[in-house]
């Protein structure tokens, strides 16, 4: 799972490719470099095409999707590789239950509400060769991380 944080830039119409699976596709601007924005297309299929109707252009987006793959050999025996970026939920950029910006503190890890400190399992705890003296890796500036390494180099 994977997602990105952008502004629709253009939404289509619907296409019925068969009578059980239809597709819906969009472009989202997405700026991490705001001199330099790209243009994303994303598609929606099957029940969830209709979910791009409560949308307009401009609106800005959590995009969450899933990268697909696939071969395709044509009559000369040629293979061609195909990505496409399937979206399977939106939702309005601050809005309560969005997904959380891609960078955040403490290298994107954090603890799920109501964890208990410390434990076993799926707490998405830092790594242990995250931890810089008791204390979480760039949570300080670089070279106070580095002061505490006693490396001599």
């Amino acid at each position: 799972m994977m997602n990105l944080r952008g502004k629709i830039k253009e939404i289509f119409d619907t296409q019925h490719i068969s009578d059980r699976f239809s597709k819906r596709e969009f472009v989202l601007e997405y700026a991490d470099n705001p001199q330099y924005p790209q243009l994303i297309k994303f598609e929606i299929v099957k029940d969830r095409c209709e979910m791009l109707d409560e949308y307009k252009v401009g609106e800005e987006v959590d995009v969450h999707f899933n990268i697909r793959g696939r071969a395709w050999t044509n009559n000369q025996g040629a293979t061609q590789y195909f990505n496409t970026l399937q979206a399977w939920r939106l939702d309005r950029a601050g809005a309560e239950g969005a997904a959380p910006p891609a960078a955040q503190q403490n290298g994107g890890y954090r603890k799920p509400a109501g964890a208990p400190a410390g434990g076993a399992g799926n707490t998405q705890e830092p790594p242990s060769w995250m931890q810089v003296a008791g204390k979480e890796a760039g949570t300080g500036s670089f070279l106070n991380d580095i002061q505490e390494d006693d490396l001599p180099f």
